[in-house]
């Protein structure tokens, strides 16, 4: 058989001179070609080895990009990157200067839609179909790939209800693995499995036949013959096609296929054996291990604490609440409007819910924050993992708007550690009867204290601290980017000069430690790891503003654009937050 097949593909056009029975080989050599770049450059490997043969498929039928495919989320697609024009530049992937892990329409036209959150497949798909429609271009496809951990999605569902009663040249591709990040929860998931082995619900009592589709499946993802065969089939049906696929998350590498969860984006690794590199052992811990093994702790002593997580079980280290307490953990699936007013119907009987979600994923469930929790007053705990620049995932997944679009909302109290045990009393203090809701916000990554498990303390609500003295300049911080401010302040030319305040809550200020501050430095510096239009610097201006104070203000963060992918130390470099730029800036101020 011939080899090297993949090295004569630059874009589909050159994959569509292939012969059939040349697919299962390009299938080998392209999961060969991302196992090899994933193992020393890492990134997200489970979720496109599972898809490699639907992906040759796909753009081997359809005259993609005037055919237009849409991924959901976006870990699956490697395999599309690789095959529409990127293989020469893989290697530079999630890299600063380097193409992205997701899908984006800035980056190729072969990537319909940018994406990187969940469940919005369906109805972008569904919104090029109608256009298509509306142009009069019927004969037009728009695909879109959904997983069965993301179709669970409240959105997923609306654009289901919606695209079955539409007339759109839609094709929805159910890649069914039983797994998202952490194994797929929920009914809907149960049900799909039942469908995997009485083959009669494909034909009785199928959801998806009932909403109008004309549903087919559920087939091997891995037998190339039968997709091929498939999808040239659904190619000549007019309307709301779907098709469920069952394939396995990790194929063709043992250990990521008996591992799932570790192997979705299992660092470095070698390529022949599967086995993961070790990394030098950090001597600090993960922020999110610190909430998960401190929530664990509170727990034991309170028994009216539940944890609730939308599918980020082992990405939030609640983890290990789940394998202490199960009955009181609950992970509701890729669903954060859900969990959210979960959370608030449990507080109005009492119990004391920590929500845990990512930063960059609470913005999905705005409206229950305000509508539900906050306007209410229910004393709702919000865990806030990747605060700030989480890295190589990009601008879909920084955490810098929370404060700006928190800030804004009546009765919520906002705080961001500044270190584990800051983080680790706040978690204390929240479970002790607080009255509001509050938002706690901590970074991706590991702390810079060993001893963080100490005796328990609470904190004030609304109270700052001074972490050194000066009489000139005061620079005002919020969470951890104050590692960073310290170490600047202590290389500065004029350090004597510089005061540095950890303002520790966003919302309520600390009032008098404000007036204090400006009644006694001429210049004012704020310093986050959040946009700085609208944020912590912003709430600062309006309380000068407000008491009528003079003094020289200048508010540093994360610029009014959105930041590209890359190593955290590359992008803080990038926009003056490092060590060396706020030095400089200090030195001359």
């Amino acid at each position: 058989m011939t080899k090297n097949l993949l090295k004569n593909i630059s874009n589909p056009s050159d994959l569509r001179k292939l012969n059939l029975e040349q697919l299962p080989q390009l299938a080998k050599e392209l999961r060969a070609f991302i196992i090899d770049i994933v193992a020393t450059k890492e990134g997200h490997l489970g979720a496109s080895l599972g898809v490699v043969e639907l992906t040759i498929a796909i753009h081997y039928l359809f005259d993609t990009p005037n055919d237009l495919l849409v991924w959901d989320v976006g870990h699956q697609a490697y395999g599309h990157k690789i095959l529409t024009g990127r293989k020469d530049n893989f290697h530079t992937n999630r890299q600063f200067g380097g193409i992205g892990g997701f899908p984006s329409i800035k980056e190729s036209e072969f990537d319909a839609f940018g994406v990187g959150h969940s469940s919005t497949s369906i109805s972008a798909a569904l919104g090029m179909a109608i256009a298509s429609n509306l142009k009069g271009k019927t004969e037009k496809h728009h695909i879109a790939v959904i997983g069965d951990a993301s179709i669970a999605s409240g959105m997923a569902f609306e654009a289901l209800n919606h695209a079955g009663v539409s007339k759109a040249n839609l094709l929805i591709i159910l890649n069914d693995n039983a797994i998202g990040i952490d194994p797929s929860v929920g009914a809907l998931k149960e049900y799909l499995t039942k469908v995997k082995t009485d083959k009669r619900l494909a034909v009785q009592n199928n959801i998806i036949k009932a909403l109008n589709f004309d549903y087919s499946g559920p087939i091997d993802g891995h037998d190339l013959p039968k997709i091929l065969s498939e999808l040239d089939r659904l190619k000549n049906v007019k309307g709301p096609k779907f098709l469920h696929v069952i394939t396995t998350k990790g194929k063709g590498l043992q250990q990521a296929e008996e591992d799932q969860v570790t192997y979705h984006a299992p660092g470095k690794f070698d390529k022949i054996s599967g086995e993961r590199i070790k990394k030098e052992a950090s001597l600090y811990t993960k922020y999110q291990d610190v909430f998960g093994k401190t929530i664990v702790e509170l727990a034991k002593k309170n028994d009216k604490i539940v944890g609730i997580t939308p599918a980020m079980l082992t990405g939030s280290s609640l983890k290990f609440m789940m394998q202490e307490f199960p009955k009181r953990t609950f992970d509701v699936g890729i669903a954060e409007q859900h969990a959210v007013t979960l959370a608030a119907g449990m507080a109005t009987q009492g119990l004391i819910p920590f929500c845990n979600i990512y930063s960059t994923f609470l913005q999905r469930a705005y409206d229950q924050v305000i509508h539900d929790v906050a306007l209410q007053n229910l004393p709702v705990i919000f865990c806030l993992d990747r605060a700030g620049l989480v890295g190589e995932d990009g601008a879909t997944h920084h955490g810098v708007f929370d404060i700006a679009f928190l800030r804004c909302i009546p009765n919520l109290i906002i705080f961001a550690p500044r270190n584990e045990i800051e983080l680790r009393n706040i978690l204390y203090t929240a479970q002790l009867g607080l009255k509001n809701p509050i938002a706690i916000r901590y970074p991706r990554g590991s702390g810079t204290i060993t001893d963080w498990q100490q005796p328990f303390q609470t904190i004030e609500i609304g109270k700052g601290l001074q972490i050194k003295g000066g009489n000139t300049i005061a620079i005002l911080t919020i969470g951890t980017i104050s590692k960073n401010v310290s170490e600047a302040i202590n290389l500065s030319e004029n350090k004597k000069e510089i005061a540095h305040y950890d303002m520790r809550f966003v919302k309520p200020l600390d009032e008098q430690l404000m007036h204090d501050i400006f009644k006694n430095h001429k210049t004012i510096i704020t310093a986050e790891d959040g946009t700085i239009n609208g944020g912590f610097g912003s709430a600062i201006l309006e309380f000068a503003s407000e008491n009528n104070y003079l003094n020289k203000i200048k508010t540093l963060g994360i610029p009014d654009n959105f930041i590209e992918h890359g190593n955290v130390h590359i992008l803080q470099s990038k926009i003056g937050l490092d060590v060396k730029s706020l030095t400089s800036y200090f030195s001359k101020t």
